[in-house]
């Protein structure tokens, strides 16, 4: 309980941390993009300004996501988080695409000309920013593995690449001063612009896909079963087994693993049974923060099992656990 209390309050403090970062980016990018008219800037500050509103939204649902399961709820409060991911994703989505649109409308209509070096020395400045927060961000989360807070960490990455892409950009016509160029610079900020929003839109495409994926309780990446199933694999093997059936699923950050086992033998003691699933948790906690492990008999009833039989293979069983 304690430890879930110190996560909580740390994973709450990273997102203020990434809220306080966003609110000075946004203020600063308006007023930029205000005064240079530059639809990259602008870009910048809507895509940053969604991101501060859903960080909001990530704040508030925490707490939720700290609330132990139930009979009512199996999964507790952790699909919140699937949920909270996939409108993220749809919000940031539909602003990205919307400022792609806008950005194609102004190039037809002639253009636009800005004022190259102060964005470009401004695009500089904020790639520092960028950077400072990611280097907080990863100290903070490098004991929580939350999926929200990876989500800004991938979030600033972007903003800083694109930061770093803007100002060698804006930077351009500063320093080519070819006659060639000048055609180019009524277009150059809606071209920028253009090509940023294009490369961010993996990012809500990739968390809406997994956001899905864990609200339909359907299996994650194969990347993910595969390496769980590499972990398990080599343990079991030492046991023997004929057959081995996985049931994966992921809840926001928790997954959920249970694997059906078929023995290469008849009777299996319960404390050895015991100790092969506690040493598979053991050896998945080595990579896995937060999941849920079980490892279960695979009995299929044929309807040919003798009681009788039955009954004194368990006394037997019972017997050996005992000595």
């Amino acid at each position: 309980m304690h430890s879930n209390r110190r996560k909580q309050k740390k994973e709450r403090s990273a997102l203020e941390i990434s809220l306080m970062g966003s609110t000075l980016f946004v203020i600063l990018e308006i007023l930029m993009a205000l005064y240079t008219s530059s639809q990259a800037l602008l870009l910048d500050a809507v895509y940053d300004g969604a991101e501060l509103v859903m960080i909001l939204f990530s704040i508030g649902i925490i707490p939720l996501l700290y609330k132990p399961s139930n009979e009512k709820r199996p999964f507790g409060y952790l699909q919140v988080e699937s949920l909270f991911l996939v409108l993220k994703g749809i919000v940031i989505l539909s602003v990205t695409v919307g400022l792609i649109i806008n950005n194609i409308q102004l190039i037809l209509h002639g253009g636009r000309h800005v004022s190259f070096s102060i964005v470009a020395w401004f695009e500089l400045s904020a790639t520092f920013l960028s950077l400072f927060v990611i280097f907080i961000l990863n100290r903070h989360n490098r004991n929580l593995s939350s999926p929200i807070v990876e989500m800004e960490i991938q979030e600033w990455k972007i903003d800083a690449v694109a930061s770093v892409g803007m100002s060698v950009a804006f930077f351009l016509p500063v320093v080519v001063t070819a006659s060639w160029m000048r055609p180019l610079m009524p277009y150059l900020d809606q071209l920028i612009a253009v090509v940023l929003s294009i490369c961010m839109l993996p990012v809500p495409i990739r968390s809406i896909v997994s956001g899905l994926r864990d609200l339909f309780l359907l299996p994650p990446e194969e990347e993910t079963i595969s390496r769980i199933k590499e972990l398990i694999e080599p343990v079991l093997q030492d046991y023997g087994y004929t057959e081995l059936y996985y049931d994966i699923v992921r809840t926001g950050r928790k997954l959920w693993i249970s694997v059906y086992i078929t023995f290469d033998r008849d009777l299996l003691s319960i404390a050895k049974f015991r100790m092969v699933q506690e040493k598979i948790i053991q050896t998945l906690s080595t990579e896995y923060d937060d999941f849920y492990f079980e490892l279960l008999p695979n009995i299929e009833y044929t309807g040919e099992t003798d009681v009788t039989e039955v009954a004194e293979a368990l006394a037997e069983t019972v017997d050996e656990t005992a000595e």
